[in-house]
């Protein structure tokens, strides 16, 4: 996906009934260095991470490589299954419900309406009334919750970029793929009242990690990309307000650039490609929220501008568990102050020299 934006301050996820704030923006401080190529995924690391994601303690991507987050999906289903914490290579988790690594897909001719063309561009993006998937490789990679180069070596020798409805394509066996067609803008969510009384998020900055707590126990745990650095997700106590499904977007390069709104803006449309994704979840903080992502092979590595993004297929997930009116508490680093550059006065006006007189002048005296 195309590696656009997070939110920042108040301005703009559109809302038919008004229930959700305005929502902010900004795209990523930088887009880190693509991670090298694929090697034979590790089949004991895929079918600890086809489980984990299973129990929504998401490991990242599904792509059999051990790294940062599965190993904290590890340790915090363990935790909150009173199991002792371990590295990957020691767990004693019984995952033979997980019975086969991979499946089919076959392309359907159905699959081409979420593909398209995508512009780069917001003022391009705006003239559009869906922002798509760029190629069925994108699709599929949201679809089983995976990475590109996974399904290109599960492939190989077959090129990804001539998939045509009617091949089959080997993927990741996730338990419950994403599934884009099945998501219909919704302005605000209904409460679940139960949810609010008896649950909260807890989210950790530095640690990028977002759980849904009930009483002492975690019930779910998902990978973010927080803000940082002058525009750190703001620590604290706040509440969920409201809750879109499939939400446009308000993109404008002042609140990006300065937090100041101006009239030079473009409202960008619904998608899997629209920068806050497919779910926007408000607090009562303006303009911060917890979104999907146009980019989630960046999940982790790298910053945004405020807010805290995370897959697609996991905050359609996630949105299960909660309801407005919940808490959300955010821990970490407060953002840094930007330096104030005083403004200084010119210097006054000298006058100007005195002239001195030409030779011929004292003559004429």
């Amino acid at each position: 996906m195309r590696p656009l934006f997070c939110t920042l301050i108040a301005f703009g996820i559109a809302s038919l009934a008004g229930a959700v704030p305005a929502a902010p923006t900004a795209p990523e401080t930088s887009e880190p260095p693509p991670l090298p190529k694929a090697p034979e995924p590790i089949e004991p690391v895929l079918r600890l991470q086809i489980f984990l994601d299973s129990k929504l303690f998401g490991p990242g991507k599904v792509d059999g490589r051990p790294g940062e987050f599965t190993t904290k999906a590890l340790q915090r289903y363990q935790a909150a299954n009173g199991l002792p914490a371990t590295e990957l290579e020691t767990h004693t988790l019984d995952l033979s419900t997980i019975t086969e690594l991979y499946t089919n897909y076959t392309i359907r001719e159905e699959d081409l309406k979420f593909v398209g063309d995508l512009p780069s561009k917001p003022s391009q993006q705006s003239k559009k009334k869906y922002l798509p998937y760029d190629s069925l490789l994108e699709f599929l990679t949201e679809r089983f919750h995976t990475s590109p180069e996974l399904i290109e070596w599960l492939n190989q020798p077959a090129k990804m970029s001539a998939l045509k409805p009617g091949d089959v394509v080997k993927v990741p066996n996730v338990a419950e793929p994403f599934q884009i067609e099945l998501l219909e803008p919704i302005p605000a969510l209904p409460e679940v009242p139960e949810f609010k009384a008896t649950r909260m998020i807890k989210i950790d900055t530095k640690e990028k990690l977002l759980g849904v707590h009930e009483g002492d126990r975690m019930l779910a745990s998902v990978p973010i990309t927080p803000g940082s650095g002058y525009l750190a997700t703001p620590p604290g106590t706040w509440k969920i307000v409201g809750i879109t499904q499939m939400p446009t977007f308000r993109w404008d390069e002042g609140v990006l650039n300065y937090g100041v709104r101006t009239s030079t803006a473009y409202n960008l449309p619904i998608g899997p490609n629209n920068p806050v994704g497919v779910m926007w979840i408000g607090l009562n903080k303006p303009g911060i929220g917890v979104h999907g992502t146009n980019s989630p092979q960046t999940i982790g590595r790298s910053s945004s501008h405020g807010c805290m993004r995370t897959a697609n297929w996991d905050v359609v997930r996630l949105v299960k568990l909660i309801t407005k009116g919940m808490t959300v508490i955010i821990e970490g680093p407060e953002a840094i102050p930007r330096p104030v550059v005083k403004k200084t006065e010119p210097p006054p006006p000298q006058p100007p020299p005195p002239q001195k007189k030409r030779w011929f002048e004292f003559w004429k005296r």
